[in-house]
C-alpha cells in the first residue's frame, strides 16, 4: 500500500505531513510513499531530501490522491481534497469534527475511512500520536517568542552601569500542554511568571517549573479528571466571578499575558476582559492562543495584531506552530508514523483499521460508510478516577481510637518490663560471675552507642558514615573493656574486633573525605 502527501493548499500553512525521516520509518512498515512537489518547501525539505529517503514525488495533487490508499495531511480537506478522496481510501488529518459536520458528512458520502488527528484520546498509550499536544507544546513556546518580540523590554532583570532593569512580569492563563510550555520558555528567560488554572492539582506542575501559581480564595468541587479526559471543565459562574476579579487585580502589574484556556466541543472563555486590557500598562503584550475559537480575550482578532486604546498589543495569531514549520512538520509526522504504526500490527504494509482498539477507534470519524463520531469513552480513561473517600471520623471515634492505642501501648510496655524482669531473675540466679561481667559491658555498650548514634551530626559527614562509624566505636569501646578480662578466646576476639572496627572507621572517612571533595569547587 502506499502513503501520498500531498501539499497543504490553505493559505499560509508551512507545515507538511511527511518528512524524509518519517518516510523512512514508514517504509519500514512496509509501506511505499508519495508526496506531492514541492510540499515540503515551506518546512524546509526539498524534493531532493525525499528522493534520498526513497519517496515517489508526484507531479500533482490529483495524482497524489489517486495513487494513494492512505492520505496524509495537516489542515482539514478542502471542499476540492474532498471530492478527490474514493471509496475504502483513509484520510489521516485534522479534522475538528464537531465543527466541520458538512465535510464530515461529504468524506462519507465518498466512502473512505477518516482519522481525526485531532480526536486521538489522551490515555498513556496514545501520547505519541496526541498532534494536538504536539502542536500545542510548539504554540505555548511560539507565544513567548512573540511575545517577547512585541514587547519593549529584557525579559530578565539586569544590573547595569546605565541602571537598574526589573524583570518582566508574565501571566499564563491555563496550564494544559501550551501554558506550560509557555512557562517553561518565560522561566527560562529570567521572568517572573504567574500562572492560573481551574485544575488545582496542576499547582505542584507550575511551581516545579519556577512558576508562581495563583489561587482563588474560592472553594468548589472540581470536576474528576477522569470525566473530560485531563481537561478544564466549564466553571460556576460563582467561580467566574472570583477569577475574574483576581485578574482585574493582576492586570496592573502584568507586562505579558499569555492565554491558553479551551473546553473541548464550545467557543473559548472570555477570561480576559476590556477592562482588563485598559487596567495594562502602555507597552503590554497579550498573546490569545484561543484566537481560532473566539478567543479568551475580548478585543482578539484572528489572525491579526492590534494595538489597544491605552498601547497594549494582542496578538491573534492562529498559525504559531506554522510558524516554526520545520519543528511542527517533524512532531506531526513523527504522531502520524506512530497511528501508522498502530495501524499495521503486521508490518507488512497493510492498514488494520482495528475499531475494536481504543485509539484507533476514537480517532475514527467515518469508517465502511458510517458516521461514526462521536465515539464512546475508552474504556481505560485518560487520568485514574478517585478512590471513593472514606467518612471523616467523629471527635467521639477519634478519641475512642486513642485511648484504644494508648492502651495497647501500654499493655506492650507490661508485658516487655514482666519478660526483662524474668529474665534478670534468670541471669542472676544461674548465671556465672564472668557472665554478669561480659552482660554489664554489653548493656552499657548498647547504651552509650544508642546515645552516639542519635546525636552524631550528619552535617559533619555523610549519615550513612555517621551511623556505620558510631556502630563501629561501640564495637572498639566494648571489645577494649574485654581485653584482658577473659580467657585466651575472649582476648582472640576482642583484639579481631578492635581491628576490624578500626578499619572501618579509617575507611569510613576516607570514603566520606573523597564524596565531600566531590562537591568543592575546584
Amino acid at each position: 500500500m502506499r502513503i501520498g502527501t500531498p501539499k497543504e493548499i490553505f493559505d499560509g500553512e508551512n507545515r507538511v505531513a511527511m518528512t524524509p525521516e518519517s518516510a523512512t520509518q514508514l517504509q519500514k512498515l512496509g509501506y511505499e510513499c508519495s508526496i506531492e512537489k514541492g510540499a515540503g518547501l515551506a518546512a524546509g525539505f526539498s524534493d531532493q531530501d525525499y528522493k534520498d529517503a526513497g519517496v515517489k514525488i508526484a507531479a500533482t495533487a490529483a495524482a497524489l490522491f489517486k495513487e494513494a490508499d492512505v492520505v496524509a495531511k495537516v489542515r482539514p480537506p478542502e471542499d476540492v481534497e474532498i471530492k478527490r478522496l474514493r471509496k475504502e481510501q483513509t484520510l489521516i488529518s485534522f479534522f475538528y469534527p464537531a465543527q466541520n459536520t458538512e465535510l464530515m458528512d461529504a468524506a462519507n458520502a465518498k466512502g473512505a475511512h477518516v482519522i481525526a488527528m485531532d480526536m486521538v484520546p489522551r490515555i498513556s498509550r496514545a501520547q505519541k500520536m496526541d498532534a494536538l499536544s504536539s502542536m500545542a507544546n510548539i504554540a505555548g513556546y511560539r507565544a513567548v517568542m512573540e511575545a517577547g518580540n512585541n514587547f519593549g523590554r529584557f525579559f530578565t532583570g539586569q544590573v547595569t552601569a546605565a541602571g537598574k532593569v526589573p524583570p518582566a512580569k508574565v501571566l499564563i492563563v491555563g496550564a494544559g500542554v501550551a501554558g506550560l510550555a509557555a512557562i517553561g520558555a518565560a522561566t527560562s528567560l529570567g521572568a517572573v511568571v504567574y500562572a492560573f488554572d481551574v485544575r488545582p492539582e496542576v499547582a505542584e506542575q507550575i511551581e516545579s517549573m519556577g512558576a508562581e501559581f495563583v489561587y482563588l480564595d474560592f472553594e468548589e468541587e472540581q470536576t474528576d479528571g477522569a470525566e473530560t479526559g485531563g481537561y478544564a471543565a466549564p466553571s460556576s459562574p460563582e467561580f467566574r466571578e472570583k477569577q475574574l476579579e483576581k485578574f482585574r487585580e493582576l492586570a496592573p502589574d502584568m507586562d505579558i499575558v499569555i492565554t491558553t484556556a479551551l473546553i473541548p466541543g464550545r467557543d473559548a472563555p472570555k477570561l480576559w476582559l476590556e477592562d482588563m486590557v485598559a487596567l495594562q500598562k502602555s507597552g503590554s503584550v497579550v498573546v490569545d492562543l484561543a484566537a481560532e475559537r473566539g478567543g479568551n480575550c475580548d478585543l482578539t482578532v484572528a489572525d491579526e495584531k492590534i494595538l489597544s486604546a491605552n498601547g497594549v498589543t494582542i496578538i491573534g495569531y492562529t498559525d504559531l506552530p506554522s510558524r516554526m514549520a520545520a519543528q511542527s512538520s517533524t512532531l506531526y509526522a513523527n504522531n502520524i508514523r506512530h497511528m501508522m504504526s498502530d495501524l499495521t500490527p503486521e508490518k507488512d504494509g497493510v492498514v488494520n483499521h482495528n475499531m475494536e482498539d481504543d485509539v484507533i477507534r476514537g480517532a475514527t470519524i467515518t469508517h465502511e460508510g458510517a458516521i461514526t463520531f462521536p465515539p464512546p469513552p475508552p474504556k481505560i480513561q485518560a487520568i485514574a478516577a478517585k478512590a471513593p473517600s472514606a467518612p471523616e471520623p467523629t471527635a467521639e471515634e477519634i478519641a475512642a481510637a486513642e485511648a484504644a492505642a494508648m492502651k495497647k501501648a501500654g499493655l506492650q510496655q507490661t508485658i516487655l518490663l514482666a519478660t526483662g524482669g524474668a529474665l534478670m531473675l534468670l541471669i542472676g540466679a544461674y548465671a556465672p560471675a564472668s557472665f554478669m561481667q561480659h552482660f554489664i559491658v554489653f548493656a552499657l555498650a548498647c547504651f552509650i552507642g544508642f546515645q552516639v548514634i542519635w546525636n552524631v551530626s550528619h552535617s559533619l559527614h555523610t549519615p550513612l558514615m555517621a551511623v556505620t562509624n558510631a556502630i563501629s566505636g561501640i564495637i572498639i569501646l566494648g571489645a577494649l573493656l574485654q581485653i584482658g578480662g577473659g580467657g585466651f578466646i575472649v582476648t582472640l576476639l576482642a583484639g579481631i574486633s578492635v581491628l576490624i572496627a578500626t578499619i572501618n572507621i579509617v575507611g569510613g572517612f576516607m570514603v566520606t573525605r573523597r564524596m565531600l571533595q566531590m562537591f568543592q569547587k575546584s
